[in-house]
């Protein structure tokens, strides 16, 4: 397997390892705010989008993990490094979703730019995606 199809499917599967821990950091963190819900209902606002966005949150983890891949950032390390940045330089983004998004609108997540909670359960989701993508990538890396 080549190193851009190696990243993408590593990718994919950090991505759902994130999605299934979602509920779980959810109730650690004390928080209602979901990644693929926030992605999910900017894409398809009705009954869908927990399909819709769980389909793009694993397609842009399939993405990062192939960039990961072609840099050669594929250990737990370097994609934690990558992870972390990737929520520092995108935090402020959130300033967005505060002001569009139809959860926060309705007042069922907080004001996510300034909430502690949930930067916090953004960054132990990126820690899942990069335990959980350095180990697919290691694997099909070991199988040729």
């Amino acid at each position: 397997m080549n190193r851009l199809a190696l990243g993408a499917v590593a990718g994919a599967a950090g991505s759902a390892a994130w999605a299934a821990t979602e509920p779980l950091l959810e109730r650690a963190f004390s928080t209602t705010y979901s990644d693929v819900r926030l992605v999910g209902r900017l894409v398809s606002p009705g009954r869908l989008w927990p399909l819709t966005g769980l389909a793009a949150h694993t397609a842009l983890g399939a993405g990062l993990g192939a960039t990961l891949a072609l840099t050669g950032q594929t250990s737990v390390g370097h994609a934690f490094l990558a992870m972390q940045v990737e929520n520092a330089v995108t935090w402020p983004g959130m300033a967005l979703v505060d002001r569009r998004h139809p959860d926060t609108q309705s007042g069922r997540w907080p004001r996510l730019l300034t909430s502690r909670r949930v930067f916090a359960q953004n960054a132990a989701t990126r820690v899942v995606f990069a335990l959980g993508f350095a180990w697919c990538a290691t694997r099909l890396a070991e199988q040729g």
